[in-house]
Parts: structure tokens; sequence; C-alpha cells
């Protein structure tokens, strides 16, 4: 049998998906489930880029330019200038396969064997298998569901500083807490930042869904970061889009672009069909992100409201995103998230969440929580959150 390689071992489960295998075996027992696991929203995407992939007129599906097509770059440089940032122009856009691709070039690009990144947590899982791809270290600095996932104190990352630390990642909205940061704590990084010349990669993806009149407030805002700062973006969360896998990595340092082309160019190019799809996407948006965020907002409001209803669960309302940590009255919620799965059903349904203990350095600090994404209409958010309640009551008897 061949070897398997130590990063192949050591490269961490995604807490979104291990469960999959458990969900497809309740479904070919007919059982329905809900799924509030993952990021995937039942919006549908825009017309605009559904009709430009159903009326395409290509001869020849060619290789797209590895930093992306120009007719996409000027489509987001175009949706970038509505933003505030009209310094920016073609040359400062990446196109990538997704925004994972975008963090992956900007860890490769910052990052040598060793090295470290800080990340507040609770953070995306799957900055875990980006930077264990790389084999580079992640050192957290906890927030707390009491304060509703705030930034930590800023004191907090500069003890984390040594002569190892490359970068600061944040997520703004928050995935998984829908946490929004603050003016003032982004100016706060902002400064640690300078003072230490590390980067900040601002991962930007759900700007758009944001709640009750807050602005989202962009790293770019901050141009003395112009040689500290990449934008981590894409289209799967604004347009509903998953699967055109289109993203971008944007900074304004000439020094971080050059370097990351060459990742750009070793793995050829960015997905050409849906570079055309996004293209048409940003055309006449206005409408569509306006709908789809008053959409969200009313399946956050009832989620939250539901799950503070159940007795003993605690879940801080989020400011965007669309995702929420709620802290269930259970020790394990690994082994809940799979019984209900495995062992429960009610009416022949049940319902999938994702362990919040991938989406921490310490998986103990997530053992009583769960990611819930509000990605269902509303009629099957309230079906949910009956059978999570009526699941919670069973569980504690199930031994």
């Amino acid at each position: 049998m061949p070897n398997i390689s130590q990063r192949a071992q050591k490269m961490p489960a995604s807490p979104v998906r291990k469960l999959v295998p458990y969900a497809l075996l309740a479904k070919q027992n007919g059982v329905k489930v809900y799924h509030l696991n993952i990021g995937q929203p039942d919006i549908a995407t825009p017309e605009t880029a559904l009709n430009a992939i159903k009326n395409i007129d290509l001869k020849v599906m060619e290789y797209a330019l590895s930093e992306g097509n120009l007719e996409y770059r000027t489509a987001l440089k175009d949706y970038y200038h509505t933003l505030g940032f009209k310094d920016l122009d073609t040359s400062h856009f990446m196109v990538t396969n997704g925004g994972s691709e975008a963090l992956n070039f900007a860890i490769s690009t910052l990052c040598d064997d060793g090295d470290e990144v800080i990340i507040p947590e609770p953070y995306y899982a799957n900055y875990n298998g980006f930077t264990s791809t790389f084999n580079v270290n992640v050192v957290a600095v906890p927030s707390t569901i009491d304060t509703g996932f705030a930034l930590p104190p800023i004191e907090d990352f500069e003890k984390k500083i040594t002569d190892k630390t490359r970068a600061i990642i944040i997520c703004n909205p928050g995935n998984p807490s829908g946490y929004l940061y603050t003016r003032e704590e982004l100016q706060k990084l902002a400064e640690i930042a300078l003072k230490h010349d590390i980067v900040v990669i601002s991962d930007e993806v759900y700007r758009e869904y944001v709640y009750d009149g807050q602005q989202p407030v962009s790293m770019l805002e901050f141009k003395e970061l112009a040689e500290n700062c990449i934008i981590i973006d894409s289209e799967s969360k604004r347009y509903s889009m998953c699967g055109a896998r289109i993203g971008c990595m944007i900074t304004r340092s000439k020094k971080i672009r050059d370097a990351a082309m060459l990742f750009a160019q070793a793995r050829l190019s960015p997905v050409l069909l849906g570079q055309i799809a996004a293209t048409a996407a940003h055309h006449n948006d206005t409408a569509y992100i306006l709908q789809v965020r008053e959409e969200y907002t009313k399946r956050r409001n009832l989620l939250v409201e539901l799950l503070n209803g159940i007795p003993g669960v605690i879940c801080p309302k989020p400011k965007g995103a669309f995702y929420c940590v709620a802290e269930l009255p259970v020790d394990d919620t690994d082994d809940f998230a799979q019984w209900l799965l495995e062992s429960y059903s009610n009416n022949n349904e049940t319902v999938m969440v994702a362990p919040m203990s991938g989406f921490y350095s310490d998986p103990k600090l997530g053992k009583k929580q769960v990611r819930v994404a509000y990605v269902l209409k509303e009629e099957d958010l309230r079906r949910s959150v009956e059978l999570l309640s009526d699941a919670l009551q069973k569980y504690k008897s199930h031994d």
C-alpha cells in the first residue's frame, strides 16, 4: 500500500461536511433532512447570470487569462467603484476559483512552513484546511458568545505576535458568528498590522448581507494599509452562485500581486463559464441584492426568536452573513448532530446542523455550540426548529 503524506494525515475534516454520509444514509432510509449545516442558499441565482450561460455563443471553451478575463475584472472594478473605491483598477483584481482559492493564494504568497497567522475565533472552519495545506500555524484569539463574538481586546492580538507572524485573518461579516466588525475595531487591527508590518487578510464575501441599517466597513477604507492588506471576495453568496466557483483576491500591493500571479499561472486559469455568469450578474444587480437582504432579515429574525424560545438555548442575533451560533443544553454537539441523523426522526423528518468544535482551534470551546444557516424558507426554518426542540428533549434520555 502507498504511503499517505503527513500533510494529508493532518488535514482536518470539514465540520460542515463530515456528517454528509450520515445525512445521505438517512435520506436513503426515507427521512427528510432539513439542511441548516451549510451556507447553500435556496435563493434563486439572478436570471441575468443564468441567461448568460443558456445563451452562450462559444466555438471554443478556451483558457481564461490567469488573472481573470478583462471583461469580468472590469465588472469587479465597476462594482468596487460603486462602493467608493475609485482608485482601484482592473490590475488590482485577481480572479480565482472561488474565495477559497483566493485565500490559498494569499496564504501561500505570504507564508513559509512554520509561519503563523492570527485569527479571532470562532472562525470559518476551512481556514484550518488552508493553513494546514501550507504547514502554517493558526494562532487563535478567542471571542465569546456573551459579547456576540465581538473582536477580542487588541492587547490579546499583540501578545500573540511573534517573528513568525505573517498575517491576521478576519471574516467580516463573520462566518460562523454573523458578527459585523465596527470601524473602531478595524482601525485597531490596521494600526497593529502597520506597527508590526504584517498583512490583514479580510474575507468580505458576505458584505451585501448586513441588517438593521448597518453598513459594512471594508479594510480597503484604510488606505494606509496599501501594502499590508488583502481582500477576499466571492460571487457565491452575493448572487447565490456557489457552484460557479468564482471569487477574487484584491490588493493595492504590486509586490503581493506579482507574487500571487505566479501561483495563478501555475494553476492555469479560473473557470471561464463562471466568469461569464458573474459578469452578467453584476449588471443592474441593486434590486436583486436589496430583495435578498430583506428575505435574509426576515429569516434571521424568525430563526433567532424561535431558537431563543427553546429552553436552555442561547443564540445572539447576528448583524450580518446568514449564520448564527446557538449554544445548546447538551455536552457534545458533535455527538448530538450525528444522533440527529442516525437515530432521530419525527414524522420521518430530521435536521442537520454544523457542530462548532471545528470552528475553533481548541475543539472543546465549541462542544456546546452549533452553527445554523438561515438559508431555507421560513416554513422550513419553523419546522427545523420544531424538530430541534423535540430532538433536544429526546436526546437527554436517549441513553
